[in-house]
């Protein structure tokens, strides 16, 4: 039997099979040490302050390359600024086609590709049915429904050249308010049913390219526009501890909770999810 290599050092010999041992070790450490979503491309709109903000330097952090989309210029330039290279922003209103079809000339002439999307701009209004007006039921239906719209339409012309194996993901941003109702939210309910509505639609649409479409329903989430209202209110300690209560969980969430499930829905690890409703709400909608 032929003798095996060996390699001697101060402490001894190892033989060949230790030595592989450890470079499959270290090979294992490197791929660990990679971002959950490495290299892939993501639009984010609405991306300039709180939620949107949040996914963008969740998905930077694990090594995306964003393209921040937002009519907030200032405050999203700033953001870009702030995560350098890795983010290009673009001003953008959702409403609009041609601001989409610009975006992904954008996004392809800066990074080369599209890998994901987060439909996340939107806006609400508080009112009953006979409350509210006719425009500002149009201007909640035009953001949050057309631009998503808009949004998903663009992506999967965007993502159809990757091929089915390399596919991509739209991620849009419902909400808890898209799965039950209030009497004083009734054009943001609708809106946020419709988004809902909207994903199976495109997911089943888009699975034979490879592209996955799943939607994110948050709770209530402390963002700077949650405490804004908080702070404004006649009793802000009373009004927070009601937003904790309406929760199961008792309490209310972090940006952070919901940029969890954005980052996994835009990695590889979500690449058998499709059409879902992800819930990240306290058991607000149980």
């Amino acid at each position: 039997m032929a003798n095996k290599q060996v390699k001697r050092c101060s402490h001894g010999v190892i033989d060949e099979c230790a030595l592989m041992r450890n470079r499959i070790i270290n090979a294992k450490v490197r791929e660990n040490s990679m971002g959950r979503v490495e290299g892939k491309v993501v639009i984010v709109s609405g991306g300039a302050t709180g939620l949107g903000e949040s996914h963008v330097r969740t998905l930077v952090g694990e090594g995306a390359r964003v393209v921040l989309t937002d009519v907030k210029e200032e405050q999203g330039r700033a953001v870009a600024a702030d995560l350098g290279d890795a983010v290009h922003f673009v001003t953008h209103d959702v409403t609009e086609e041609d601001g989409w079809r610009n975006v992904l000339r954008e996004t392809l002439a800066t990074f080369g590709g599209l890998d994901g999307l987060v439909n996340n701009a939107g806006v609400v209004v508080a009112g009953t049915i006979e409350e509210l007006s006719l425009e500002d039921w149009r201007r909640i239906q035009s953001v949050n429904v057309d631009g998503t719209f808009l949004g998903c339409k663009i992506a999967v012309e965007g993502m159809k050249a990757n091929g089915r194996k390399r596919g991509g993901s739209i991620i849009n941003i419902s909400s808890a308010s898209g799965l039950y109702a209030k009497s004083t939210l009734a054009a943001y309910n609708t809106s946020k049913a419709a988004v809902t509505m909207l994903t199976k639609s495109v997911a089943l649409h888009t699975g034979q390219y490879g592209i996955r479409c799943n939607s994110v329903h948050p709770g209530t989430v402390m963002t700077p526009m949650v405490q804004a209202f908080i702070d404004q209110s006649p009793d802000p300690e009373g009004g927070l501890e009601g937003m904790r209560l309406e929760h199961p969980m008792g309490t209310v969430g972090e940006p952070s909770d919901v940029s969890g499930i954005v980052l996994y829905l835009a990695s590889d690890e979500s690449k058998f999810a499709t059409g879902g409703e992800y819930r990240i709400d306290g058991g607000l909608a149980l």
